[in-house]
């Protein structure tokens, strides 16, 4: 039994605002109450027990708590790529990032393809014992864009969305079969908007930057073209579309006309393309070389736009570890992907919310709430029945991000050796408390 006091409570969807307590028995949310103390007689009457010793009593004055984080967009690397991340280390990692439940995506190798590898996955993940892993399976067989997979038998072994990720389909018959079929399940197809005509050999936005170092650009319109693609197909097929990684003004334009035409999509935008810009790039700057590329000054004003008034639905890190040796390479031959678990919350905490551009409430509506809704997940809130995953924040807490206090086994990040402000102290997943004092419990 839990009972965390003095905190401000924080759930934009049940108008919870305020300093209050929270009481947490058999995994689940039993009370709360905002404006007014509580008592030991009334958490003991609330909680069904006579003695305070059996309740672990948490002070969260000067901290937030708000509901566990869901990110929708995470790459574990298992099976077949252990030596960037593992199951296990990405849980750690996601945990001590806020983040209390993770979509995990199918490209990995083998391609999460089969029933047996999505069981794999979540088993994988129940054995971690730490954020909750959720597999994403592939649209298509293999990722090669041509042979839709059983969707319904993969839903039925726990896959909660389809995602080709990593690659765009490219075949726009294949793309509509797939949000055609995927309705049988009622999950979501995530899309990859990249037209591969259009990018190329491009490892950067097209523009003043790519030209000034020397590196093949990408357009802006090899998203947006398929963004657009995809939005008229969900339209003709009424199925269930997500689309990832959004970085454009175009296609933010795009998103918003398809919602006002009642298009059934949502969108993510991930934190480094809402920090960084195209001309932050350095030349040996293998950590900020992402897909989609980092955009321009004007596309970030847009991501922002989108994410204030409801275009953009969601925040997703797209965590994207890689060995040391992969991004050491030059620029032009480095992977693409930003590790993103331990870093992203405390990075727009400190660039968005500190500094007023976005609303506490609006963050965890976008990392919480609406992640639970699209992708029929339980979290998300702090209603009482609720599941008990929980984050307290530390909105003071400053820490250096260094490789040896990190849960990942990849360090490619922006951040690291820079100090951030504003993170997760402790985190409970069901009840269960799996981060103390910015630690991971065995």
């Amino acid at each position: 039994m839990l009972w965390i006091k003095n905190a401000h409570l924080l759930d934009p969807v049940n108008r919870i605002s305020g300093r209050g307590s929270l009481l947490v028995r058999g995994g689940r949310i039993v009370k709360v109450v905002v404006g007014e103390e509580l008592t030991a007689a009334a958490v003991l009457a609330l909680l069904g027990c006579s003695d305070l010793a059996e309740v672990s009593v948490v002070d969260g004055a000067g901290k937030y708590l708000f509901p566990g984080l869901i990110d929708a967009h995470v790459h574990l690397r298992e099976p077949g790529q252990e030596e960037k991340e593992e199951i296990k280390s990405g849980a750690r990692a996601a945990a001590r990032g806020g983040f209390t439940s993770i979509l995990a995506m199918a490209n990995t190798r083998p391609v999460i393809d089969t029933r047996a590898l999505v069981e794999y996955v979540r088993l994988q993940g129940e054995r971690a014992g730490k954020a909750r892993v959720y597999p994403v399976a592939a649209v298509t067989k293999g990722l090669a864009g041509q042979e839709l997979t059983e969707m319904v038998d993969l839903k039925a072994g726990g896959a909660v969305a389809f995602s080709d990720d990593g690659k765009g389909i490219q075949s726009a018959e294949v793309m509509r079969l797939a949000l055609e079929y995927a309705k049988l399940t009622g999950c979501p197809v995530i899309s990859h908007c990249e037209d591969e005509n259009l990018a190329g050999a491009g490892v950067i936005r097209k523009g003043e930057t790519s030209a000034r170092l020397g590196l093949r650009g990408i357009p802006a319109s090899a998203e947006s073209v398929m963004v657009a693609r995809d939005a008229l197909l969900a339209k003709e097929t009424g199925g269930r579309l997500h689309l990832a990684h959004i970085s454009t003004k175009e296609s933010v334009r795009v998103i918003r006309a398809a919602k006002e035409a009642g298009i059934d999509l949502t969108a993510e935008v991930n934190p480094h393309h809402l920090i960084f810009a195209d001309e932050d790039v350095p030349l040996t700057g293998t950590s900020y070389k992402v897909n989609p590329p980092l955009p321009s000054r004007e596309d970030q004003a847009a991501l922002l736009e989108g994410l204030l008034d409801g275009t953009i639905d969601l925040l997703a890190t797209d965590h994207a570890p890689h060995t040391w040796e992969e991004k050491a390479k030059p620029f032009a031959e480095a992977p693409f992907g930003i590790n993103g678990l331990e870093t992203a919350l405390a990075a727009v905490w400190q660039e968005l919310v500190a500094k007023g551009k976005l609303k506490p409430e609006r963050l965890i509506e976008l990392w919480a709430v609406n992640p639970a809704r699209r992708f029929g997940l339980p979290g998300g809130t702090l209603a009482e029945g609720a599941l008990a995953d929980l984050v307290l924040f530390d909105p003071e807490w400053r820490e250096v991000v260094t490789a040896e206090t990190r849960e990942s086994k990849s360090h490619n990040t922006p951040f690291l050796g820079k100090e951030l402000q504003g993170f997760p102290v402790m985190v409970w997943v069901g009840g269960k408390l799996v981060v103390k004092d910015r630690k991971v419990l065995p």
